[in-house]
């Protein structure tokens, strides 16, 4: 059975007093007292049970076992620095951390990330997904996408687009739907954190409903999920489902689409306005939405 190796610090204080010959200027080198650095060497040659110095008036001499041992140690020692020194020199990977909602994640932003990392090979784009804003002060958060007004203090703002919602359903659906009086008969999908979509979009249609049920879930994502399902009828932003629009998973079976108050905003503290990741991130996001406009 191997024995356990000494500790990392105990043969540091090998290596120190071999190189100065006392414990005083070993001490010195290494911050530590001179008394410590002895009861470290009695330890490893006691653990060792090898005598690694000889002790006189004039200081520490190595002995032959201590003299292969220190050339060995010095060379991983002056090893290890070098590889340190190398990785220090080594260029700092772009990253940089985002959050968004999940929703927004899962449906807008992750489908269209292989169009960034093609654009921009050196930028690694890490998502963090939460409720709550930010705080860029205390949390390691380079940008985020918000939805709001625009009005963060001490935060740039800059508008990507006004959010919509729709009713979207499972194609099999749409013929039970021949007018929005229709969806009365049909399960109406709610998000926790959106619960007054549906009576928006209703009210905007001077339209009062008694559904036959009601499902709420965690988020939009899951009550897209479930339309794509079809468990019922998710109301919710067009652009948050245009894959699966596109693929003929979901279908929007009213022409009627209401302007949320609110809109998506690209933010990020003002004192990164010249951090250049942040700006092309910025610019691949204009792109995107400019995209997605002309191919409504």
């Amino acid at each position: 059975m191997n024995k356990p190796l000494p500790s990392y610090n105990a043969l540091r204080a090998f290596v120190a007093i071999g190189k100065h010959g006392n414990l005083k200027d070993a001490a010195t080198e290494l911050f530590v007292t001179p008394s410590a650095l002895s009861h470290q060497i009695k330890n490893l040659e006691a653990m060792l049970d090898k005598a690694l110095f000889t002790r006189s008036k004039s200081g520490l001499m190595l002995t032959h076992d201590g003299e292969v041992m220190h050339e060995e140690l010095s060379h991983a020692f002056s090893l290890i620095q070098q590889s340190v020194q190398k990785l220090a020199q080594y260029p700092q990977h772009n990253i940089l951390n985002i959050s968004m909602l999940s929703t927004f994640a899962m449906r807008w932003f992750i489908p269209r990330l292989s169009s960034f990392q093609e654009q921009y090979p050196d930028i690694e784009v890490r998502i963090s997904t939460s409720i709550h804003e930010v705080d860029f002060a205390r949390e390691d958060m380079d940008c985020a996408i918000r939805s709001g007004h625009g009005d963060w203090q001490g935060l740039h703002a800059e508008y990507l687009f006004t959010e919509t919602f729709t009713p979207v359903c499972n194609p099999k659906l749409v013929k039970q739907l021949q007018s929005p009086q229709d969806l009365a008969k049909l399960t109406l999908l709610h998000a926790r954190m959106r619960p007054d979509d549906w009576q928006v979009w209703l009210k905007a249609l001077d339209l009062k409903l008694q559904p036959s049920h009601e499902q709420t879930f965690e988020t939009r994502n899951f009550a897209i999920q479930a339309a794509v399902d079809g468990v019922g009828i998710a109301i919710v932003d067009p652009s948050l489902v245009a894959e699966d629009i596109k693929a003929g998973r979901l279908v929007t079976p009213f022409s009627q689409t209401m302007a949320d108050k609110s809109a998506y905003y690209f933010v990020y503290p003002q004192a990164k306005n010249d951090d250049l990741n942040i700006q092309n991130l910025q610019l691949w996001l204009q792109q995107q939405i400019l995209k997605s406009t002309l191919t409504l």
